[in-house]
């Protein structure tokens, strides 16, 4: 059984493991309010990724779903990675089993596909593709791809939609989707203005085109802090998971956040974010475990078009 911390010194305990451990924590935007305030950086998908791949611990506590800490894995194989929740999943990387995309490209071999993976998705995923991308970069990378081959851009077919509007690339669309992101409605949103006439809308890309429209700006959960701090609204929608308001109002006071609505709820949790609990988190750095491996020849192919994207968002 593992070790329960209680009472108001589990933050203590939190960060007296951490330095015994020599461990840093990373913490996903969309994080509970309580693991963002104990870490020792929150950021996006690609923020995360490089702090990652500098950071000179020993340790990485990665503070958000499964896939992510793989990607702290693939590019630090000597150090430890951990989870606080193995269970910790994600919707889009679900969408896009490896074995599918696999045989899909064996399938389709004379296309000969340049193939882009949103981070969204498993180490084996990213094994088999040329380069990786996020939410802040897709539309430099799918910029940079070759113009002489067909590209595929896999899971998230909404992003990928966002992309080809930014660039005009056509590529085509694996169908996948965070099913987060895609429980926000027109009508829902519509409602909210409707209160707010005056209010700006933010949107992240993961988000159906019919609630892209409705925004007076699209980005990553990254851009999004400095559209409401440069924002002259006083009011701001912001339409993505509900943890991003905690970091949001700590950057932008000033302001009067809203938590865009589904037509379900009135804000958009993660079920797999929210599995993470200071507990969880705890326990981890305490044990060790749960650890993230994976087979170093997966980790070494799914490293390469990481790296390339890395460098390309330089």
């Amino acid at each position: 059984m593992p070790a329960v911390a209680t009472g108001t010194d589990l933050r203590e305990q939190i960060l007296a493991l951490k330095k015994e451990r020599n461990a840093v924590i990373l913490a996903h935007n969309y994080q509970i309010g309580e693991i963002q305030d104990i870490a020792d950086y929150v950021g996006d998908s690609l923020g995360l990724a490089y702090r990652a791949s500098e950071t000179d611990a020993d340790v990485i506590a990665f503070c958000g779903v499964h896939f992510m800490a793989e990607t702290a894995k693939i590019v630090n194989p000597d150090k430890t990675v951990i989870l606080p929740d193995k269970d910790a999943g994600c919707s889009l990387e679900e969408s896009c089993p490896a074995p599918d995309l696999e045989a899909f490209l064996k399938e389709n071999q004379d296309k000969n596909y340049y193939v882009i993976a949103y981070i969204n998705c498993s180490a084996g995923v990213k094994a088999l593709c040329d380069c990786i991308c996020t939410s802040g970069n897709a539309v430099k990378i799918v910029e940079a791809a070759p113009a002489d081959r067909p590209i595929l851009f896999v899971p998230d077919q909404n992003l990928g939609e966002w992309v080809m509007q930014q660039t005009g690339r056509k590529m085509d669309l694996w169908q996948g989707s965070c099913y987060v992101h895609v429980e926000f409605t027109r009508d829902s949103i519509q409602k909210i203005k409707d209160e707010y006439p005056d209010a700006a809308v933010v949107a992240h890309p993961e988000c159906t085109t019919a609630v892209r429209l409705l925004a007076d700006e699209v980005c990553s959960t990254e851009k999004m802090i400095t559209f409401c701090r440069d924002s002259p609204a006083k009011n701001i929608i912001v339409i993505t998971e509900s943890g991003m308001l905690h970091r949001l109002q700590k950057e932008a006071p000033d302001k009067n956040l809203i938590a865009g609505p589904t037509d379900r709820c009135n804000c958009a949790d993660c079920k797999f974010m929210k599995m993470n609990t200071l507990q969880k988190l705890h326990d981890c750095l305490l044990n060790l475990s749960p650890e993230v491996t994976m087979e170093e020849t997966i980790r070494q192919q799914a490293e390469a078009p990481l790296q390339r994207m890395l460098e390309l968002s330089r």
